[in-house]
């Protein structure tokens, strides 16, 4: 066919070919050259401020149960999980030599008395004595040497005495110390509450020459409960005592939990150099369901921002090629501290996880029916760039932002209009790696 074409429309054929190869090459050449973005709508919704932290559930009362005297369980009448009352006997040392100890001890408090009895009666005649030879004295019928040995015997005699009764008293002391001995050998209950460890078994010998070996734990009342937490030195300044908490516990993942912070407290928590102070929240467990050593993962609701407009922080981060790299300036006093705060963001939202958690960052904090409201401190208000799509290129937009969440901003103020596309990054920089152009949903209003 080509034979039947003349030379000069061969030589046409040829040169829009050409044009042709050259267009689509300057087309293809153009898009791979224009960068892809990933964006998201800003949008207005929530913005909720947490600590988050671990704890373990504690009894609000413990209380270790020891034997105060050394002997052999006899017997044992609580074990795990046993209610218990005040006073009740919960366990029994084997008696027989504290009986044994009574009894010897009555014997010598017998035994003293009638010591003073018996030196009362010779104390009795000394002074008679004495008084005779006095008189017979007076008489010069007997010397004076006489006379003295007499009253000294009398007096030595009373001094007798007196030993006597302080030796019936050590013996009663005795006694009285033997009896409670006696009474030791009882274990009662020091309050209400349940059994919640047991530390020996019938037979078993505890020796309480040292210290009080603990026999059972108590728990006062497991309906009141309270865990203690490692919150960390940079967060405890947001806590204040009264704030509501939510937690969760790996027995009930899907159930949470309610309190408040009762306490907190401020001697520190030094591991490896960490420092962590303890903050002490209440906690009702009318099921039952919570029990002590239970691990608690924390939320603490610290401030709150409704109807807000806001965007992902990984928005704050990204600077398309050429701009200056990313500032913040104070807009208002201390806001240098501020600054350094946003930029000390959680790790959810880094720019070297691209795409993927471009689209963790545009999920909003949500607010559970019952949370807790957060302070209305003022956050701090910095002022930033951001880049917005505009004809299919970055275009900067002023902002100052306000509260974060780590994930997600607070826009207080700025160029930013609802419903912009905001680029939060580059496509293909997904971790999973998916190309990101398309233009994602903005924050949700929860």
């Amino acid at each position: 066919m080509l034979k039947q074409l003349s030379r000069p429309r061969l030589i046409w054929l040829a040169a829009i070919v050409l044009v042709i190869l050259f267009f689509v090459y300057r087309f293809v050449a153009g898009r791979e050259d224009s960068p892809e973005y990933q964006t998201v709508v800003a949008e207005r919704g929530s913005v909720v401020s947490r600590v988050s932290t671990s704890g373990s559930m504690q009894a609000v009362v413990t209380v270790d149960v020891g034997s105060q005297v050394s002997g052999r369980i006899q017997e044992l009448y609580a074990d795990f999980n046993s209610p218990v009352k005040k006073g009740e006997l919960i366990a029994k040392i084997d008696p027989s030599l504290f009986q044994a100890a009574v009894v010897q001890a009555q014997a010598n408090v017998t035994a003293a008395r009638a010591n003073v009895a018996k030196l009362t009666v010779t104390a009795e005649d000394g002074e008679r004595q004495a008084k005779r030879a006095t008189e017979v004295y007076a008489q010069r019928l007997i010397s004076e040497t006489e006379r003295d040995n007499a009253v000294a015997t009398a007096r030595a005699a009373r001094a007798g005495v007196d030993q006597a009764v302080g030796q019936l008293a050590q013996s009663r002391a005795q006694l009285e110390q033997a009896n409670t001995n006696l009474q030791y050998t009882d274990i009662l209950s020091p309050t209400d509450g349940v059994v919640i460890s047991r530390a020996v078994n019938k037979g078993q010998t505890v020796a309480a020459s040292l210290s009080a070996p603990v026999i059972f734990t108590i728990a006062q009342d497991l309906r009141k409960m309270e865990v203690h937490t490692n919150v960390a030195e940079s967060d405890i300044g947001r806590l204040k005592n009264g704030m509501r908490v939510t937690f969760t516990v790996d027995a009930y993942p899907g159930d949470p939990f309610r309190g408040s912070i009762r306490d907190i407290r401020n001697a520190p928590q030094i591991v490896q150099n960490v420092v962590t102070y303890d903050a002490v929240i209440d906690v009702e467990n009318p099921e039952l369901k919570l029990k002590p050593g239970m691990t608690a993962t924390v939320s603490i609701v610290t401030d709150r921002r409704r109807d807000v407009l806001a965007v992902p922080n990984t928005a704050l981060r990204f600077r398309p090629d050429g701009a200056p790299p990313a500032g913040a300036v104070s807009a208002t006093p201390g806001g240098a501290q501020a600054a350094a705060g946003q930029r000390r963001e959680r790790p959810q939202g880094s720019q070297g996880q691209g795409a993927g958690n471009a689209s963790g960052a545009n999920k909003w904090s949500r607010d559970k029916a019952g949370d807790a409201e957060g302070d209305d401190a003022a956050a701090p208000v910095v002022k930033r760039t951001i880049y917005v799509l505009v004809n299919e290129a970055p275009v900067p937009r002023e902002v100052t932002t306000g509260l974060t969440d780590g994930r997600v901003t607070e826009i207080t103020g700025g160029e930013l209009k609802e419903g912009e596309t905001v680029i939060v990054g580059l496509a293909g920089q997904n971790s999973q790696g998916q190309r990101g152009g398309q233009q994602q949903r903005g924050p949700r209003i929860l």
